[in-house]
């Protein structure tokens, strides 16, 4: 394929989807991951679409956002090994809030197997994919119905979660950086996920590396409210994102890396697919003996020993 017709699909792919990864635009077009990235730079000089870390959008892509058709489409590999290894926190007997979106769906269908679970959500795509788990009970909001990505949202949303309280909650979103934490492009939805937020105990975060350093229009999770963010491996080329992981780990945020599905490692049957990733550092003290980390999906829910930590640098020289 020349490259003229190689962007022109490009800018074809960005227009229908809103935002596509620079993996995806590279499968699509069957080319390397350099090559694309050097035609989204010369899309962009032209003013065609905007870079964005890890991918590409449409020009003003800060406010707009995809509908669900198009999110289902990107990063499916990515989302995937998220919601695998998200789903290895939530224990038998557990009460959690699920936010709308296409990782959270993705979680979902992983829930549907954990028994005398209760699940709260917004989102009738979570609800759907747990209609038919006999021992999973699902608590839905009020609201009014956003039919761009299927969720409840307003006043009657937000009302129905006054009073409640749970363990954990997981959430996505447009955007995370660890100068404003989880974002989104819309107002509504992040009043809700607001609300959320205020039910759990603990907030777990689940975004793929296209969303590291990526900011929206509306703040919902400020960085020192979030417990934990459970994404995949950056590419190696990716700095930009190991960067980010970095500056989340070290305000706090305890960082599990999945690997992707069907990676070579621990293959055990029930468990998600992982790969050890290194650990950066403590700079932080958040009570005795505690601080952020990163951590690998091997080590999820199991003791660190003195030896896990590394430096984060480490992620760079893949």
């Amino acid at each position: 394929m020349f490259a003229a017709e190689r962007r022109q699909l490009i800018l074809e792919m960005v227009r229908a989807n809103g935002a596509v990864s620079l993996r995806e635009l590279a499968r699509v077009v069957q080319t390397s991951e350099v090559t694309v990235r050097r035609d989204v730079r010369a899309l962009e000089a032209e003013g065609l679409l905007d870079r964005r870390h890890g991918g590409a959008v449409l020009p003003g892509g800060f406010t707009r956002e995809s509908g669900f058709p198009q999110k289902s489409h990107l990063a499916t590999a990515e989302k995937t090994a998220i919601a695998d290894l998200a789903a290895s926190l939530v224990e038998e007997g557990e009460a959690i809030v699920v936010g709308a979106g296409t990782t959270t769906q993705e979680l979902a269908r992983r829930l549907a197997r954990v028994p005398g679970l209760t699940v709260v959500t917004n989102s009738l795509l979570v609800a759907q994919a747990l209609a038919h788990a006999n021992r999973v009970e699902v608590v839905m909001t009020g609201g009014t119905l956003r039919g761009s990505n299927y969720a409840l949202v307003g006043s009657g949303a937000e009302q129905s979660l006054q009073g409640l309280r749970v363990s954990r909650a997981f959430l996505s979103g447009s955007g995370l950086t660890a100068e404003r934490g989880l974002s989104t492009s819309n107002m509504l939805s992040a009043s809700v996920d607001r609300a959320l937020v205020q039910a759990a105990a603990e907030v777990v975060v689940l975004a793929d590396h296209t969303k590291l350093g990526t900011d929206t229009m509306f703040q919902t999770v400020p960085t020192d409210v979030i417990t934990r963010l459970v994404t995949d491996e950056p590419p190696g080329h990716d700095d930009r994102a190991v960067t980010e992981l970095q500056a989340l780990a070290d305000q706090g945020v305890q960082i599990a890396v999945a690997g992707p599905s069907g990676a070579a490692g621990d293959n055990t049957p029930g468990r998600p697919p992982r790969r050890d990733m290194p650990l950066p550092g403590q700079r932080r003290s958040h009570g005795p003996g505690a601080g952020p980390q990163l951590r690998s999906a091997a080590s999820m829910g199991e003791p660190q020993g003195p030896g896990e930590r590394a430096r984060v640098a480490d992620l760079r020289r893949r």
